[in-house]
């Protein structure tokens, strides 16, 4: 029984720390996406491309494949969503799923 419950309880702090990883994952690429994006003459497209980047060098592999990121511009301000499905690798234990997103000034160049 000892047994049992300690693979059980190990099993949740392992998907903890994985979703909380992914979740860290996820915003530092948002993050450097809007960063990047925001600059004069940048853009949605800069700003998409430097969030994949960081995103494909913090996640590699089947993690990577339940995040997906947009950028658009808002007003003033450069946008980037990401919407992310964490699956566990264990089976029985349920998915997390939420939305996040980081905002930066679009600079003008004036």
């Amino acid at each position: 029984m000892a047994i049992a419950f300690t693979f059980v309880v190990a099993v949740i702090v392992v998907n903890l720390f994985l979703y909380l990883y992914g979740q860290g994952a996820a915003r530092a690429a948002i993050d450097e996406g809007v960063r990047a994006g925001s600059r004069v003459a940048a853009g949605e497209t800069v700003c998409e491309q430097r969030a994949e980047e960081a995103l494909n060098g913090l996640m590699p592999g089947p993690l990577r494949s339940g995040v997906s990121i947009d950028c658009l511009v808002a007003g003033a301000d450069l946008v980037a969503v990401a919407d992310v499905t964490l699956d566990s690798p264990m089976p029985g234990v349920p998915s997390w799923s939420f939305q996040m997103q980081a905002r930066a000034s679009q600079e003008t160049g004036e």
